[in-house]
């Protein structure tokens, strides 16, 4: 695997090496010892899915609140959407900045999200599926969101959001 920075610490793209012979190719997606190199979280508590049936289709931007922060890896399946992640450690030199990513299933990088970063993400495609790899349990009670358009964030998209669930279209500006 190969682990590139982004402007946001502790966040990587990771791309597979795939060894291609002729039946196709085999490629890792995921290697404790690896991760742990690069002083990643190695354990995983929880993988999810998500399907999202219409291309705009967002879902964000969630994040847990300490001590239950999630640390994510995620990855396009099927389909393609643009990632983005906004870093809410008050502590980081890039608190409030945001990182955007295409991830598609024909590209297969993915994201290594850390904990006390925000993310979500709009479908560039229909019937996209999304693969999450989670350290760290989901808690309702520590679950929160800020908007996706939040000014004070200012995050690009590659285009409007056409479906969004109340959840996501109700979260206030972040206040901090």
């Amino acid at each position: 695997m190969i682990f590139t920075p982004t402007d946001l610490p502790g966040a990587f793209l990771i791309d597979i090496e795939p060894g291609h012979d002729e039946r196709g190719f085999f490629a890792r997606t995921w290697c404790a010892v690896e991760f742990a190199r690069y002083g990643l979280k190695n354990t995983l508590d929880q993988c999810n899915v998500s399907f999202n049936k219409a291309i705009g289709t967002l879902r964000g931007m969630h994040y847990q609140l300490p001590p239950n922060e999630e640390t994510k890896i995620v990855r396009c399946t099927a389909g393609a959407i643009y990632d983005v992640i906004v870093d809410l450690r008050r502590d980081s030199a890039t608190y409030m900045k945001w990182v955007g990513v295409e991830l598609t299933a024909q590209n297969r990088r993915m994201l290594y999200i850390p904990g006390g970063v925000a993310h979500g993400f709009l479908t560039l495609s229909a019937d996209s599926e999304v693969f999450y790899q989670i350290a760290g349990v989901f808690v309702p009670a520590a679950a929160r969101g800020l908007r996706w358009d939040d000014p004070a964030i200012g995050i690009t998209w590659p285009g409007p959001p056409r479906v969004i669930s109340s959840r996501d279209r109700e979260y206030p500006n972040y206040d901090g």
